[in-house]
């Protein structure tokens, strides 16, 4: 593996899912006798680095416990005693640092023909995914991960829309990493709102808009129910306020009373509760129609969910946790003495302990009995390990459920659960801001899928001529506006909040959704027009790659690898967007130098071969994000015509 002609030769003949490994080994086996380190020490020291002009591998002298005052000393010695390598140049000294780059030819005839062989498992370590890398029999890490969540009959709001997209990145992203991937979706489908639901159905229901459009029927009769419910629970405040101030002036409360119990028995929230105990108590006709309002809404949703690449392996929800379950919970708490009463109700004060003091005080039960959101969650805890065995369960929730995570977190490990606490994690985000649509405030995600979706379909229809040669134009608008909103979503910090704006996401200039899928249309069109086989590629001579732009491309999906592994640490899409969009900037400044078209033939397979690279690992990181890469459409920027890929 010393040698530029072992690597250029036969690419295939070292099995690493990160190729760029193959120069950590090289380097830390000629730097460790000059160092006088274990190469390993080495090895695991040799980061990547953000530009390229640090070079393609970076190395911190003092991370190998070389004092500071040494490290420059150190670092000028090592450079000048590094030998001779077919691979890399002689180090460069930066400070403290050791920079190494990598001679082209080697590079380029090692990644460009893995690329090519791997396809879609380049970038992927199933490796990482193993619970013993010694031992495979021991089978893969298994992740459940939890997100989207929203509640049946009420607004697909922001919050939902980002744990949609942030959660079902990472599930691809740790299934990319070998990981055993449990996707669980945990919807709000219980409660009194579903009494409140199926008696407004009986009400104001209708069968046909039910079949139709379940979720925004049921929301339409959630919200007219709950109006005629309002002026009820208005008189009855005013009563009890009247009855208040009859009583503290020692008149005679009885008609009063009467009023008020009869108000009560006869309101729209009391037949309400009284539906709802009967679903507790396992009234088959009560539970029916819930469960026909619940499946007809997991239909619907599948529909949008398959919109965003998403599916589920398992619709859980409020409703799948066992009333048995929750009890226990209650009882393990009060014999830990974790618990106690305050004001009928049950709490567990973790402000007792200087270490949990910050958590407060959690509320378990309520002072009628009833189990809260804490309760049921221990209690799925409890479920999902059991059911799955996880080696880590991640809960995708935005970061105004902070401390409720953290206080279930803390719970459980002072429960005698310290192993499950230490499997649990809570992926925050923050909110967006003003989400809305052209008519008005969202509702559902379908809502903002089909505005965009239209704003793209009219961005398009501005290019008549290229227009009329898209296969199916509203089907490609409705996949440019899912990567608009998608893209726009992924393109900060997960815990920075942003500001929905349907210009800015729809635009085509900029680091957008529309210009990243342009970005692939672009390399496709390059590949229909150049009609070269596969075979052709294969045989390309890669030395004929000696442009500064096609060297600094090879270098950047060398990296790829790496990118997907540093993402496993941040657990942040941007890591995957920012890099996807620094390689699309070097191909767009390289398409006048590196042409394809009416190039010599040899030259045209080798240029072919690296964007064929190129375009397969732009392919890869797309798909990981969620995105549906398309191969044509037509565009427009600033209102002019530009060449389409079609």
């Amino acid at each position: 593996m010393s040698t530029a002609n072992s690597v250029g030769h036969d690419p295939s003949a070292f099995d690493a899912s990160n190729p760029v490994d193959i120069y950590r080994s090289h380097i830390s086996e000629l730097l460790a006798p000059v160092a006088e380190r274990p190469a390993k020490d080495i090895y695991d020291k040799l980061s990547w680095t953000q530009t390229f002009d640090k070079g393609d591998l970076g190395l911190a002298i003092p991370s190998l416990r070389v004092p500071p005052k040494e490290a420059s000393a150190k670092a000028s010695e090592w450079s000048e005693k590094f030998p001779e390598s077919d691979l890399v140049e002689k180090p460069v000294t930066a400070g403290t640092f050791l920079q190494f780059f990598f001679k082209p030819q080697p590079l380029t005839r090692l990644i460009v023909p893995s690329i090519l062989q791997k396809r879609t498992v380049y970038g992927t370590n199933q490796r990482l995914g193993l619970r013993d890398e010694s031992d495979p029999a021991k089978g893969k890490k298994r992740m459940v991960i939890d997100f989207s969540s929203p509640n049946i009959a009420k607004p697909f709001h922001a919050g939902h829309l980002r744990s949609t997209i942030i959660g079902g990145f990472l599930a691809n992203l740790y299934e990319a990493a070998g990981w055993d991937v449990v996707r669980l979706n945990y919807l709000g489908d219980w409660g009194r709102q579903f009494g409140l639901l199926a008696n407004a159905f009986q009400m104001l229901g209708s069968e046909e808009k039910l079949e139709k459009d379940p979720i925004g029927h049921l929301f339409d009769i959630y919200v007219e129910i709950n109006n005629i419910s309002r002026p009820e629970e208005e008189e009855l405040k005013a009563k009890k306020e009247e009855l208040t101030q009859a009583s503290a002036s020692g008149k005679d409360t009885t008609e009063l009373e009467q009023q008020i119990q009869s108000l009560e028995s006869q309101s729209v929230n009391e037949k309400a509760r009284q539906y709802f105990k009967r679903m507790e108590e396992g009234d088959e006709a009560a539970l029916a129609t819930w469960r026909r309002f619940r499946d007809l809404s997991i239909e619907r949703y599948k529909k949008t969910y398959s919109r965003l690449n998403i599916h589920y392996d398992v619709y859980g929800g409020e409703s799948t946790v066992e009333l048995e379950r929750m009890d226990r919970a209650v009882k393990q708490l009060e014999e830990s003495g974790l618990s106690e009463e305050s004001q009928g109700a049950i709490v567990v004060d973790l402000t007792k302990n200087p270490k949990t003091k910050k958590l407060g005080k959690a509320l378990v039960r309520k002072k009628d009995g009833s189990s809260l959101y804490l309760t049921r969650d221990i209690g799925e805890a409890y479920k999902r390990v059991e059911l799955y065995q996880p080696d880590k369960l991640v809960y995708v929730v935005a970061a105004q459920q902070e401390l409720h995570l953290a206080q279930l977190f803390k719970i459980l490990e002072l429960m005698g659960h310290p192993e499950i606490a230490a499997k649990c994690q809570h992926v925050s985000f923050g909110m967006v801001h003003g989400m809305s649509t052209r008519k008005g405030t969202v509702k559902f995600l379908d809502d903002i899928l089909r505005d965009v979706g239209e704003k793209m379909h009219e961005v398009m229809q501005k290019n008549k001529t290229k227009y009329e040669q898209v296969e199916d134009p509203e089907q490609t608008a409705d996949t440019l506006g899912i990567t608009a909103v998608m893209v726009q979503d992924m393109s900060g910090k997960r815990i920075n909040g942003y500001d929905f704006s349907l210009e800015r996401m729809t635009s085509f200039e900029g680091d957008t959704g529309p210009y990243l899928q342009y970005a692939h249309a672009r390399l496709c069109s390059i590949t229909r027009k150049a009609g070269l086989s596969a075979e052709d590629l294969k045989a390309a001579d890669l030395s004929l790659l000696s442009e500064s732009h096609a060297i600094n491309l090879v270098r950047a999906l060398s990296s790829w690898p790496d990118v997907v592994q540093n993402t496993l640490k941040t657990q942040e899409p941007v890591t995957v967007l920012s890099y996807l969009f620094k390689m699309t900037h070097m191909l767009s400044s390289s398409y006048d130098i590196l042409k394809v078209v009416g190039s010599e033939h040899e030259i045209k397979k080798a240029r072919m071969a690296l964007y064929e690279a190129a375009r397969q690992v732009l392919n890869n990181g797309m798909k990981m994000l969620g995105l549906n890469p398309v191969e044509r459409y037509v565009y427009g920027i600033s209102g002019k015509s530009k060449r389409t890929m079609c």
